[in-house]
């Protein structure tokens, strides 16, 4: 199976940057999204990225603050989270899928473990 590392997360006061990596195990073209999830609540979509990098799709919620990229030749994708708010704290998932029929994804075959992210007031 394909394998999925985040890493970057941690505590950051509101306003504040992170940047969120996920290695894959072997180089592919794989669409690549992040979802969050925060205590009590269900899994979010947060930004998906297309096998080339020419594609993006932001969910609403982040949309002007966070930037998904990837480095095809590293297998890694990233999410730039700028101007973060207290409601972007969760557990924050890579996931990606093998081929889509749909722009953007309707679902993903492989997961992360997930990074934790928690954004202070």
């Amino acid at each position: 199976q394909v394998q999925l590392v985040e890493s970057g997360g941690g505590l950051v006061q509101t306003g504040g940057s992170l940047r969120l990596s996920c290695a894959a195990s072997g180089r592919n073209n794989y669409g690549m999204a992040w979802f969050r999830q925060a205590p009590g609540k269900e899994r979010e979509f947060v930004a998906v990225i297309s096998g080339s990098g020419t594609n993006t799709y932001y969910a609403d919620s982040v949309k002007g603050r966070f930037t998904m990229s990837r480095d095809n030749a590293k297998n890694t994708v990233y999410l730039q989270m700028n101007s973060l708010k207290p409601e972007d704290t969760a557990v924050y998932y890579c996931a990606a899928v093998s081929y889509a029929s749909t722009w953007p994804p309707y679902r993903y075959d492989y997961w992360g473990q997930g990074t934790q992210v928690t954004v202070s007031s």
